[in-house]
């Protein structure tokens, strides 16, 4: 009843909502932001059911903040990049069923994506590189992969490799990945370009 439908940019990281909640967003056509990341602990009553109906109505949307939204699954990111082609910054760390059938879509769909969270993820490297060599991969600046158990150097020379403009490349907690990749980033990179590298050597 509150929500008006000209608004662009709600934040409800402090709310407690649920697929209902979302639905109502559904006649806010002009909507350019959204975050629903939970600031304490995982949000488990979002699911891809609630992202779809968003994705359905918001084809404008700019900015998804879905951190933490552990029950979100490649269904609903699915929903997001065929319909929100205009997505510029999409976060869905910790969102644990997230594979790389969400980053291959978003690759091919989201040309103007310039920031990605798929940190504590079930993605490989198979979709990092289906995500970096897509219509993204130019706008691409920043990417954080932190905590993906599965991924390995090759997944860190995709994006030093298709990714001109990568400026932040968080990759810590990813125990596949060696010192390989800190001689990858200065062979591609160099050591001025990038503002901020974060990554763990086992």
């Amino acid at each position: 009843m509150i929500l008006h439908p000209d608004v662009q940019a709600l934040d409800l990281r402090s709310c407690d909502i649920s697929d209902a909640a979302l639905l109502h967003l559904c006649k806010c056509k002009k909507l350019k932001k959204l975050n629903i990341n939970s600031s304490e602990g995982e949000r488990v009553s979002i699911t891809s059911e609630g992202i779809k109906a968003v994705a359905s109505s918001c084809s404008y949307l700019h900015e998804a903040i879905l951190k933490r939204c552990c029950n979100l699954t490649d269904e609903g990111v699915l929903a997001l990049a065929l319909n929100c082609r205009l997505l510029k910054i999409i976060d869905l760390g910790g969102c644990l069923s997230i594979t790389d059938v969400s980053l291959h879509a978003l690759g091919k769909n989201c040309p103007f994506l310039q920031s990605i969270d798929f940190s504590a993820t079930q993605v490989s490297d198979n979709g990092v590189v289906a995500l970096v060599s897509g219509l993204c991969a130019k706008k691409l600046e920043e990417i954080h992969m932190a905590g993906c158990v599965n991924l390995t150097d090759e997944a860190v020379k995709a994006v030093l490799t298709y990714c001109p403009q990568i400026q932040i490349l968080l990759f810590h907690g990813c125990p596949l990945i060696t010192d390989l990749s800190r001689e990858v980033l200065d062979q591609l990179v160099g050591p001025n370009k990038l503002k901020q590298v974060m990554w763990t050597v086992y």
